[in-house]
């Protein structure tokens, strides 16, 4: 997580869903239900959500029934952030090369501080439109070859279920659009109220974007020896900041073993997850309690308040006392992004 664009305090962010002909509603319909779920402390709604089209009116979608859309392209002026899903149309031979000049014209609307997010193979679109050049960009992995044919240039990583570069997001396909919102939302307003969202929707709270789109064995197998019960461990002992080792041993395996296990199960390292799981614990005690830094560090397993802030500083690009400052004193602050970029 990198600089993005202020936000105002005062009134709700606009999000504004590009639609299209052929447009997977289950992938609208995402940003609608999580972003239009997250309230701050007084209860009022954090975001607007608006849904445009090219032209108002009738928009086809992928089933047996259309959407009737009562924006055009005028509602991506001034919006904040700026999603696009997916849509039938994005599985030609060549999609969008180049794009049609009313589609360019719209995302020519977009200005240059808004948030934008891909959704499955809307990034082919901001690809045409130049929106990607020089990001690091995610995409559905079935369309993985037909990207890199068309942008070469473009650091594709299908693997992953989304990537942050700041201003520019995507996401691999409908269920890490949930992922995705989720992440923008806690970057905006931190972990209590994605948290909140992600309860509402009764989805997993936080799944990192570099896990892997296909997790082998996300049911393990009957019978079969598995890495759940060291990582419910992991999460009550963060303080004890547990070894490869210890997890290893706690399910009478190899280390080798008990890695490739993990990686088939969860989609990272066993030591991918457990910084993640420290700095989530860090973000949620900082945000939650009135520990000192000192203190949350070592609950958090970093061991010190100086590996806390490189941690910190590395992955959101904020100190941890920013960083409480954001989320304490603001309940509808511009979050991380705000603070840095305001």
């Amino acid at each position: 997580m990198r600089k993005n664009r202020a936000m105002n305090v005062s009134d709700p962010h606009r999000v504004a869903v590009l639609v299209r002909h052929g447009v997977l509603p289950i992938e609208a319909g995402i940003v609608h239900r999580l972003f239009g779920q997250a309230r701050g402390a007084d209860g009022a709604p954090l975001y607007d959500v608006v849904t445009c089209a090219l032209e108002p009116g009738e928009v086809r979608t992928d089933t047996d029934f259309t959407l009737n859309v009562a924006h055009g392209p005028e509602a991506l002026d001034g919006a904040g952030t700026v999603v696009l899903p997916a849509a039938d149309e994005d599985y030609g031979e060549r999609p969008h090369d180049p794009l049609a000049p009313a589609l360019a014209a719209a995302l020519a609307r977009i200005g240059p501080r808004t948030r934008v997010a891909s959704i499955c193979t809307g990034a082919f679109v901001l690809a045409a439109a130049g929106l990607l050049d020089g990001c690091r960009v995610t995409t559905h992995w079935r369309s993985a070859g037909s990207f890199r044919a068309m942008y070469p240039c473009i650091d594709l990583d299908p693997d992953v279920l989304y990537t942050d570069n700041g201003h520019v997001l995507t996401a691999a396909g409908v269920a890490s659009g949930l992922d995705l919102c989720l992440h923008m939302i806690r970057s905006d307003h931190g972990a209590a109220v994605a948290n909140d969202v992600a309860r509402g929707t009764v989805v997993p709270p936080h799944r990192d974007g570099g896990q892997a789109q296909y997790v082998r064995r996300p049911v393990p197998e009957p019978a079969r020896a598995t890495t759940g019960g060291a990582r419910a461990w992991a999460l009550e002992h963060l303080h004890l900041q547990p070894s490869l080792e210890e997890l290893a041993r706690r399910e009478s395996m190899s280390v080798r073993t008990f890695t490739r296990r993990f990686r088939e199960e969860v989609g990272l390292s066993p030591g991918q997850w457990l910084a993640r799981q420290r700095l989530d614990r860090a973000r949620q005690l900082l945000e939650e309690s009135d520990l000192s830094v000192d203190r949350v560090a070592y609950e958090a397993g970093f061991g010190t308040a100086a590996s806390l802030r490189q941690h910190m500083q590395a992955e959101l690009g904020v100190s941890p006392s920013a960083y409480r400052r954001t989320f304490r004193g603001a309940p509808t602050g511009g979050g991380v992004y705000g603070a840095l970029s305001g």
